[in-house]
């Protein structure tokens, strides 16, 4: 058994690619655009693990409600530096919910309300202003 990709429904297609891809450094695998269906479907991938994706699915004509997202869990993704990745997701405006206190474990949440854990690879010592920072939020 090979693992292939797990899937979101997104709102916004170019919001969450912004999150996703800018803010997380994902890059966009393959694309496509189902008319007859009215959906587009986006593959993901990071550069340490191209075989393991991440699927947007935005459906053209959706109104429903996605709602919070909490029975979803969340993705994890390995950074190499936990500080600058949250630093650059805050820049773009995106509250880190559980800051990475300890050097090692934070959490976001995508436009589309998905947590994201984020883990350092290896421990970085403690820094300031995130060992203080209260946690906001759910993830």
């Amino acid at each position: 058994m090979k693992y292939l990709h797990s899937m979101v429904r997104v709102r916004d297609l170019d919001a969450s690619l912004r999150f996703y891809c800018e803010g997380l450094g994902l890059r966009e695998v393959r694309r496509m655009e189902v008319p007859a269906g009215r959906y587009t479907l986006v593959f993901l991938s990071a550069a340490e693990s191209p075989d393991a994706e991440v699927e947007l699915t935005y459906n053209w004509d959706a109104d429903e409600d996605y709602g919070s997202a909490r029975n979803f869990g969340h993705l994890a993704f390995r950074v190499d530096d936990i500080y600058a990745t949250c630093e650059r997701l805050q820049s773009m405006g995106y509250t880190i919910g559980r800051p990475p206190r300890d050097g090692h474990m934070a959490f976001v949440r995508s436009p589309d309300l998905i947590s994201i854990e984020l883990l350092q690879d290896g421990h970085l010592e403690p820094r300031e202003p995130w060992a203080s920072m209260p946690n906001t939020g759910v993830w």
